[in-house]
């Protein structure tokens, strides 16, 4: 294999360093592929699938429920396997690069459910080969992408660090924004259906990998720890600060339940009894759920610029804080779905602005919580263990995904049967609970901020000998 001259760690800029457009370019196409996947994955099961003669034979909206968040969690729980090899082998462009391949067969397999063979052999089948393929590809990059980006900056640009995860944020917002729009279209539409509804991502994904691919001479390619890796994560400061993160992230994960179900699940069902009709249109319920997307893209500047530096003149903002109003407010939006569905069991129709409501307050704690949250993960994290502390930051989602799969599970039990009311009553008071719970907690955390060594500038290498007794070359 030949051998490549790629940096090792960050250079020496106070500007943005030249890796980042390729690794966001490729996030946003990597999200436009799986949100649009993702978008059409419940209602699929719900209403398109057949069986092996051909017949239409969908699953109830419970077990597609609950389908679709074990697959969530799959996608969540590998990014622990994918911070493995990254981390103690290969390292994080390797890991993207090799997992990415995976990710697209996952993708072609859903493609090809459509087709003639692809019924013979089942589409039950195909489904649980394809999603598997996609957990091991979407899992597997997940911790390395948002650590790999974070690898590209060093004390002299740091500044730029929340800047960053801000745009990195809103290229996967702006991804999940186009394809939630054309995926259900393109699923609805007899013309297209779910060849293409599928398709069309396998695509976004393939221009995924060529994108990263291309820009491999413009990145820090931060080299594996090997045993290194194995030795810091089970040292005492290792645990210490696992265990501490952790800490934190368990009141997250109340957070990632009530927001997966608000894409592409629960939410969608309950719009598909209200009145769809918006601004001259009739929306399809399965669209209904871009909203987050186009929301997120706006709060972002508007969190950064506006409501910050207007509560930090109240009160000091720390990531900390932000994270607890943020789950405050996701409680907030859980009222009015719960509003909601109360006026559908009184056998109304209501006006789908006000899930659209719902949304708005959703994506405003999404803001806080989210985005918070990944840099945090990033400066929490020593720097041999990048990769396991952005799994254990996903890990959260998975188990609420996991958690909310199970408590479909439980209903699907006989004698267990909960009203949707008593369901979204029951997630509004757990988030509630959990908000107060992590502002106790929150009180006594202390961190310690960690970031990748920087290369030497000329000035410091031509003085470097003589601080060490030497002399210059």
């Amino acid at each position: 294999m030949a051998k490549h001259n790629y940096l090792t760690s960050p250079p020496n800029l106070t500007t943005m360093p030249p890796g980042v457009p390729y690794i966001i370019g490729n996030e946003a196409a990597e999200r436009f592929s799986y949100y649009g996947m993702k978008s059409v994955l419940t209602v699929f099961m719900a209403h398109y699938i057949l069986n092996q003669s051909g017949v239409l034979a969908p699953m109830s909206p419970n077990e597609a429920y609950m389908y679709t968040h074990y697959f969530v969690f799959g996608v969540y729980f590998l990014p622990i396997l994918g911070a493995i090899i990254a981390d103690g082998w290969i390292g994080k462009y390797w890991t993207i690069l090799s997992l990415s391949i995976v990710y697209c067969l996952g993708n072609l397999t859903l493609a090809c459910m459509a087709t003639t063979w692809g019924i013979a052999i089942g589409q039950r089948t195909m489904l649980i080969l394809g999603l598997t393929l996609i957990c091991l590809g979407a899992g597997g990059i997940k911790p390395c992408v948002s650590a790999n980006v974070g690898d590209q900056f060093g004390e002299s640009n740091k500044h730029l660090l929340s800047k960053m995860f801000g745009w990195f944020y809103f290229s996967i917002n702006a991804g999940s924004f186009i394809s939630s729009i054309l995926c259900p279209w393109l699923l609805a539409n007899p013309k297209w259906g779910p060849g293409w509804a599928f398709g069309i991502p396998g695509i976004a994904m393939l221009i995924a990998t060529l994108f990263f691919w291309g820009g491999r001479n413009k990145m820090v390619h931060v080299p594996p720890a090997g045993l290194g890796y194995l030795k810091e994560t089970f040292s005492k400061e290792g645990l210490i600060t696992l265990g501490r993160i952790a800490m934190v992230y368990v009141f997250i994960l109340v957070f990632w339940a009530l927001w997966g179900m608000s894409n592409g699940a629960e939410w969608t069902l309950q719009a598909e009894k209200m009145d769809l009709h918006w601004m001259g249109m009739d929306l399809i319920a399965a669209q209904v759920q871009t909203a987050n997307p186009i929301l997120i893209l706006i709060f972002i500047p508007l969190v950064n610029y506006v409501i910050y530096p207007a509560i930090d003149k109240i009160f000091p903002l720390t990531p900390l804080r932000k994270i607890g109003i943020g789950l405050f407010i996701t409680g907030l939006s859980f009222v009015v779905i719960v509003w909601i569905q109360g006026q559908i069991d009184a056998g109304l129709k209501p006006s789908i602005n006000w899930q659209l409501l719902a949304y708005v307050i959703l994506t405003l704690g999404e803001a806080m919580v989210s985005i918070t949250g990944l840099e945090f993960s990033y400066t929490q994290a020593p720097n041999s263990m990048k990769s396991s502390v952005m799994a254990l930051w996903l890990l959260t989602v998975a188990s609420g995904e996991l958690f909310v799969g199970l408590v479909n599970k439980w209903i699907l039990g006989a004698g267990h049967k909960l009203s949707a009311y008593q369901y979204f009553v029951f997630f509004t008071w757990l988030m509630f609970g959990a908000a107060v719970v992590f502002v106790v907690v929150a009180c006594f955390y202390k961190g310690r901020t960690y970031l990748q060594s920087q290369q030497l500038t000329p000035d410091e290498i031509a003085t470097e000998p003589i601080l060490h007794g030497g002399t210059p070359s």
